[in-house]
């Protein structure tokens, strides 16, 4: 059986999703016997927006801290699931292009796997799915995992 990828991307924004997607992301990359990336990306810029000034360093470091913990606890999981290679990224600005153009070509992956979505439907309306951009404009696969259908329908294992 031939090797289909080599360079697993998995997106992650501590979303509900997060933890679906990351099992999909694992298989994915123990079949192939890939090499996984985790990454986050902070939008510092958001927090501009929403303060009506910049973000202080201290502030950014935090958030950059606590992020890197938690993708530190990510990065474990996959390990102990039997990903033999995870590299954690946390990337700050516009998760778009980063995920679908710029993280890829820099790392060479060969398939992203990305959650349906982390917004609401309003949010979605407003500022657009990132999940939407990426399957567009990606310059690789592209695995969309869906969320786990309502508790208490019918669910085959």
């Amino acid at each position: 059986m031939e090797q289909k990828y080599q360079n697993v991307l998995v997106p992650v924004d501590g979303s509900g999703v997060t933890n679906k997607v990351l099992e999909r992301a694992i298989d994915v990359a123990k079949v192939n016997d890939a090499h996984l990336d985790i990454l986050n990306i902070l939008e510092v810029n958001q927090f501009n927006q929403t303060y009506g000034s910049a973000v202080s360093g201290d502030v950014v470091f935090k958030l950059t801290e606590n992020t890197e913990k938690k993708l530190e606890g990510l990065k474990q999981e996959a390990l102990d699931a039997g990903v033999k290679d995870v590299n954690i990224h946390i990337r700050f600005g516009n998760p778009k292009p980063i995920i679908a153009r710029e993280f890829p070509k820099d790392h060479h992956s060969d398939v992203i796997v990305i959650g349906a979505t982390g917004l609401s439907a309003v949010e979605r309306l407003i500022i657009g799915s990132v999940t939407s951009y990426v399957t567009r404009t990606a310059s690789c696969d592209v695995l969309i995992v869906r969320p786990d259908k309502k508790a208490g329908k019918n669910q085959t294992k």
